[in-house]
């Protein structure tokens, strides 16, 4: 059927151009429908935050692993007085392990937070940077990272692979000739 006007001519052509970007994760009510495993790394995670520290923004993140090799190892934001300077949880996690474990893969990271200003009752997403760099060891050791997101109470996310949060991502790829 030959499409006369112009914007029905746009209209097709767009939505031939559009494309959508899914995943799927796992939404649980609280900690108690979690596996053992899956609820003692995310209460290591709540109680990790205690370690942060974070004088200016009062907003304390915690993040644990667990690696292929059965090791554990933690992360905590670091503030700074000069605020670029300071590292979030998951990015100080990954290079604790990359330095202690070079090139183990990490099973599961649990990233929990706590704050005296918010209430930590939801699930948080790491951030652009640390999207960026949890897809970056994902990469490195041919391994997907699962994620288990969750506040101090409340639901818990689970995503199978941290590439799932970062769809556009810069890789390794763009750089090879």
């Amino acid at each position: 059927m030959p499409l006369r006007k112009p914007e029905a001519l746009l209209s097709y052509l767009l939505l031939l151009m559009e494309h959508k970007y899914e995943f799927q994760y796992e939404v649980f009510n609280d900690i108690s429908e979690l596996s053992e495993d899956d609820a003692w790394l995310l209460t290591e995670a709540r109680e990790v935050t205690e370690q942060a520290y974070a004088p200016y923004s009062n907003f304390h993140v915690g993040a644990v692993a667990i690696l292929e090799n059965g090791e554990v190892v933690a992360g905590t934001n670091q503030e700074n007085a000069s605020y670029p300077v300071g590292i979030c949880a998951e990015r100080v996690l990954l290079g604790s392990v990359a330095t202690i474990h070079p090139d183990v893969p990490i099973k599961t990271i649990a990233v929990s937070y706590n704050s005296e200003e918010v209430k930590s009752d939801h699930p948080i997403s790491p951030c652009g940077m640390c999207r960026q760099a949890l897809l970056e060891y994902e990469t490195r050791t041919k391994s997907p990272i699962r994620l288990i997101l969750s506040g101090q109470e409340g639901k818990v996310y689970i995503i199978k692979t941290a590439r799932f949060l970062l769809p556009f991502a810069f890789t390794s790829d763009e750089l090879n000739k």
